[in-house]
């Protein structure tokens, strides 16, 4: 509704979004940028972007970026916001004076700090909607911290929501440093009135930057409203400026992670164990035990049960699954009632059909399994289109790589493959055929066929007796 809502006041309103990301983060001691970090499984900065893009569409946000920008712009690329390269980066205001050209069309920006990652867009939406209401030339996000310490305070006029003044804490006064309500960093200007006003701030500091917070003392000479409106949960603009404030973050959205699929009605048995990113989607009545982590843009069906120390990435799990402990999914499709593990490695593309087992220290890579077939013990299956209804026997495996290229394994419905059978690709196993275990298989096998490819069995009668003998001989001193 609300993208909808500033989208269709184009003509009348039209509202960027602008993104602060051209910071190094020196206090991370990192070479990555400071919003490449990641917390909650995204990147501080594509929280923010995701946040954002729930109120303007993608083609009206802006991200500036200076630090490492080529990082920030390939990670952030599918994204579909816009880039504004600010070099050098000599402070906030700074950076909006370098996205002037890009703000031309515009008539409001909202303007949010790419290391607060907990900032949701109904805190967006009531900043930009207090501000098209009241019609200010700067609107402030405030919040109310029980210990502001380092922040600015708001200075307001009595109870108003009209700013006397931003008092950064070097500067405040004894009875000023009392106040709670700080500067979030998060505002919403008025375009012309930004773009008329800006070239107004000056670097006479000791860092020589030019700070946004100083256009509400410029707006207030130019005797043009300043207005602030708090944030309903002061922990949204909280950002991560050490390791250990990132570290805290990452806990944080964790936890309300766990406790909204619990609220959908997921059972976590212990939620600060679990690591669950924050796309991940899981049915109701799905059971996650203690220590899993659910990565990525994994997806879990109902009615499944992912017991502790499994790793499912990327994946889609259908309804009705049992991923037993220990298991890890990368980059899979498991189908409804499938069973896996415990050990259980499924790597990249492999697709587990409907109710089969995949068991003890099995890996599958680049497979697909059928419908009801099992490999249950000791396992590797890669390359490989296997049907329904097949049981591949305790260490099988399908020799798929000639040392310079990969090749294909082709077993159809029905097959059984004995234990310890070897199948070299490229090959085809036809229709309800047998593999005589510890058989190495290099041909096409036709249907209803069984094929051996082993030694015929020798017995030598009597030949640990004769062993025995001739070495008691041997072991004789001469003479003796």
């Amino acid at each position: 509704m609300a993208k909808a809502k500033h989208r269709a006041g184009a003509a009348s309103n039209r509202v960027a979004i602008v993104i602060m990301a051209a910071g190094k983060g020196t206090r991370l001691k990192s070479k990555l940028p400071k919003v490449l970090h990641e917390v909650g499984g995204k990147s501080l900065l594509a929280h923010v972007v995701v946040s954002a893009a729930q109120i303007v569409p993608a083609s009206d946000i802006f991200a500036i970026v200076g630090h490492e920008a080529y990082l920030v712009r390939k990670a952030l690329d599918k994204t579909g916001i816009n880039f504004v390269h600010q070099q050098p980066q000599q402070g906030t205001g700074h950076a909006l004076m370098v996205a002037r050209n890009a703000l031309k069309p515009y008539d409001t920006v909202v303007v949010l700090s790419g290391d607060a990652p907990m900032i949701q867009p109904a805190t967006i939406r009531r900043l930009l909607d207090f501000h098209l209401a009241h019609a200010p030339a700067m609107t402030i996000l405030s919040a109310n911290l029980h210990d502001p310490t380092g922040y600015g305070r708001v200075l307001r006029r009595g109870k108003s929501a009209q700013v006397q003044a931003i008092v950064e804490e070097k500067s405040a006064s004894p009875a000023q440093k009392l106040i709670n309500e700080i500067n979030s960093g998060f505002y919403a200007f008025s375009v012309p009135q930004l773009q008329q006003h800006i070239d107004r701030l000056q670097n006479n500091n000791p860092h020589g930057e030019f700070y946004l917070t100083d256009m509400a003392g410029v707006f207030q000479k130019a005797k043009l409203p300043v207005l602030a409106t708090e944030a309903e949960n002061p922990h949204e603009i909280l950002g991560g400026n050490t390791r250990a404030e990132l570290v805290q973050i990452d806990r944080e959205m964790r936890l309300a992670k766990c406790l909204a699929l619990m609220a959908e009605g997921v059972t976590i048995f212990s939620p600060q164990s679990c690591v669950i990113d924050s796309d991940v989607v899981v049915g109701s009545d799905t059971v996650i035990e203690p220590f899993v982590q659910l990565l990525g843009d994994t997806k879990i069906g109902s009615n499944c049960r992912v017991r502790s120390y499994s790793i499912v990435e990327n994946s889609r799990i259908a309804d009705r699954v049992t991923i037993r402990p220990g298991s890890l999914i990368e980059d899979s499709i498991v189908q409804a009632n499938a069973i896996l593990g415990p050990y259980t490695h499924l790597r990249p593309g492999s697709d587990i059909g409907e109710g089969a087992h995949i068991g003890n220290f099995v890996e599958v890579k680049k497979t697909r399994i059928g419908k009801g077939s099992k490999a249950n013990h000791l396992t590797y299956l890669g390359d490989a289109e296997i049907g329904e209804g097949v049981n591949i026997g305790a260490g099988t495996i399908t020799c798929n790589y000639d040392g310079s290229a990969k090749h294909e394994t082709i077993i159809e419905d029905g097959v059984f493959i004995g234990s310890d059978s070897t199948l070299v690709a490229p090959i085809r196993i036809g229709p309800n055929a047998y593999v005589g275990a510890a058989s190495c298989i290099t041909d096409d096998v036709p249907q209803g066929a069984l094929a051996l490819g082993r030694a015929r069995q020798t017995l030598k009668k009597g030949w640990v007796a004769a062993r025995k003998k001739s070495r008691n001989a041997a072991s004789k001193p001469a003479g003796a």
